[in-house]
């Protein structure tokens, strides 16, 4: 199941919506929109500085992803990034991969 690395900053105020829910319900409610596509949340931490939340979710696949992304950031009050995760086999595989390839100028 691919796996994603979301990073999040809330808007003013989404941030507001936060202190009135507190971080359990932001937990529930990403439990929620994740399982109902069939996903799970890996793990979910709040931080400061650049961002606000970050979290590792596996999906069935990257247009479960995309979807998620799409209807947070429509809602106006995250500001997201999502990343897609590789395992150290795909990236072998990727290694062993050939790519016909030229470089400018070469």
């Amino acid at each position: 199941m691919p796996k994603f690395l979301i990073q999040a900053t809330y808007t003013p105020e989404g941030t507001k919506g936060l202190l009135d829910e507190g971080a359990s319900g932001r937990r529930s409610a990403v439990d929620q929109v994740v399982t109902g596509l069939g996903g799970t949340v890996e793990a979910m931490y709040f931080a400061f500085g650049q961002d606000d939340i970050v979290i590792i979710v596996d999906f069935p696949d990257p247009i479960s992803m995309a979807a998620v992304s799409l209807t947070v950031k429509a809602s106006g009050v995250l500001h997201t990034r999502a990343t897609p995760l590789l395992t150290l086999d795909e990236i072998d595989e990727a290694a062993r991969r050939q790519v016909p390839f030229r470089a400018p100028g070469r």
